[in-house]
Formats: structure tokens, sequence, C-alpha cells
């Protein structure tokens, strides 16, 4: 009888032990380790954002870039002394925001201390500044667990480059459990915020390497970018809207664009090769803005699941630049 009592306990144990490691997401995880967390995120965000309205582009990025290495796990925050971290990367070089979240962490830190993680508040910000700026909103599930380790390299490999034909984005998607819908709903946050010319200059000047331009960019635009936007190759400075004439508005514009041939990245004229991404985006267009916004928020919150750390998993930063 001992035996067995002692064998039941060693199973309970390894259960829980399970359970610790392999919690998962939920709703308002915080509740009661630290009830004002999301409000104090929240709060931030709309002091801050609205002085600052371009940052909620950038947030909804860094959180996009955070999960595609390693999971959603704060890794893309951490510094390194020998420029090999994420951020050092060329995906990541002209990411924003960086101290915006530091500054939120140290209010969170000031009313829960060693309580919520950095890729928490990355999530939590990206959502409430879309929010604030006039998008949609979507549910965010909280309890992830920061990461300790940040590298280049898996982020030069795993982050979908704005040079990406179908085939390397459809991997790389789904390398995240993430299917041709998420693409292309994903792609849609290029309906606000703006890119660097040389995120997409060789389109223009160089496609296959004789000088020459890209001929899946509409012509007539391609001219214009170049006369009054990108006049060289070598222009590493000026900044072009994603969605000319309403990069400040989250609808369908962008996908409007891309039917036209106007997207302004490889990987935005990726989308119409393949059949089922351009019906998808058709779809999108002809109908209800309302269902693109519903349909995208999907979307965030399963991305925002992907590799998640959780339970005893990680750590919770008191810095996220920096692990403990």
């Amino acid at each position: 009888m001992g035996r067995v009592c002692f064998v039941w306990l060693m199973v309970l144990a390894l259960l829980g032990f399970l359970g610790c490691t392999h919690a998962q997401l939920q709703m308002n995880f915080y509740a009661k380790s630290c009830p004002k967390a999301e409000t104090v995120v929240l709060d931030y965000v709309r002091k801050h954002i609205p002085n600052a309205p371009s940052l909620a582009a950038a947030l909804i990025r860094m959180h996009f870039h955070d999960c595609f290495v390693r999971g959603c796990d704060g890794s893309v925050l951490l510094n390194s002394t020998t420029a090999t971290a994420e951020k050092d990367a060329p995906p990541n070089l002209t990411l924003r925001g960086f101290d915006f979240i530091d500054r939120i962490k140290a209010v969170v830190e000031a009313e829960c201390p060693g309580v919520v993680s950095c890729a928490d508040i990355i999530a939590l910000a990206a959502r409430d500044s879309i929010v604030i700026t006039g998008g949609p909103s979507w549910r965010v599930p909280t309890g992830r667990r920061d990461g300790r380790f940040s590298n280049l390299t898996e982020a030069t490999n795993n982050i979908p480059a704005p040079t990406s034909n179908f085939t390397t984005l459809q991997a790389r998607f789904a390398n995240k459990s993430l299917d041709l819908k998420d693409l292309v709903l994903l792609s849609g946050a290029h309906t606000i915020g703006v890119s660097h010319c040389s995120s997409f200059s060789t389109r223009l000047y160089n496609f296959t390497g004789v000088g020459d331009e890209d001929p899946a960019l509409d012509s007539e635009y391609a001219a214009n970018l170049k006369a009054n936007k990108c006049k060289s190759i070598n222009d590493n400075t000026t900044i072009v809207e994603m969605d000319p004439g309403s990069r400040k508005t989250f609808d369908l514009g962008y996908y409007k664009q891309v039917l036209k041939r106007r997207g302004l990245f490889q990987s935005d004229a990726a989308l119409r090769t393949n059949p089922t991404t351009l019906s998808y985006i058709q779809q999108l267009v002809s109908g209800p803005l309302p269902n693109f916004l519903s349909e995208f928020a999907l979307s965030m919150e399963k991305m925002g699941r992907v590799d998640v750390k959780t339970g005893s998993a990680g750590e919770i930063r008191k810095h996220c630049a920096v692990v403990n």
C-alpha cells in the first residue's frame, strides 16, 4: 500500500511539474499578481502615443519581429556588447520603440516589481497603440515569460524580409504555424507606417543586376518614386508611405495598392503570385472593412501565441535590455 501511495505521489508531482512548465497564456493573467498591470500599460500608451502616433506602426512591427525569432519572448529587446543580438540583425536595424518599451517597463516595475514580462509589455503596447491611433483591437492573453538568448543569425534566418519571394514567405510563416490566410492578414499591417528607400530601392534601380526595374512594380508608380522619393539606389534615409494617402488609417488601402502592383516590397508583390493569397486579397477588398479588422484581430492573437515561454521557462526580466 505504501509503495502504491509513493508511486501515486510521484505521478502527481510529475503532473504538477508539467503543468508548471507547459502553462498556457490566459486573459488577465496578472489579475492577482499585478491587478493594474494592463491598465498601467494602457495609460502610458494613451498618454504618449498621441504625441508620437508613428510609434504604433513601429511597435506592431517590433511585436511581429519578436515573435518570429524564438517565439514571443522579448528577445528582440536584448542588447549585446558584441553586436550579435537580434536587434543587430539587418531586418531589425530600422526597428524603433525600444526606449518606449523600457519606459513602460519602468512604470510597471514600480507598480509590481519582477512580475510582468517584457514580452507581455510588447504585446500589450502594440495592441494598445494601434487602438489609440484608431485601429482595431484584439485579444492579448498574457503570461509570456522572457527569453534569455538573442541571436543575430536567428533573426536574419527567420524574419520575413521585404525582398522575400512567395516560397520564402510561406516557409517562414509555416515555421511559426501560421498559414497563408495569416500571411495575407498580417501583411495588412502595412496599411500604416513608412519604409526606408533601402528596403525596396533595388526594385527601382537594379532588380536583376543590370540596372533594371522590377516588372512586377507598376512602372508609373516606380517612375514617381524615383523622381520624388528614392532618387538614388544609395538613399538610406528617405522614408516612403507603405499605403500612400492613408498611412495613418487602418483600412483596406494597402491591399488595393497590392492589386494595383503598387506594394513597395517584393514581399508585397509576392502575394499576387499565388492564387490562394491573391484570391483572399480580392475577397478582403470587395468585402466590408469590419470583416478585415475582425480577421486581422484573430491572426494577431494567433501570432502572439507563437512559441511562447510560460510557467517556469525563461524569466521575468527586471530591465528589458538585459537578462537578470
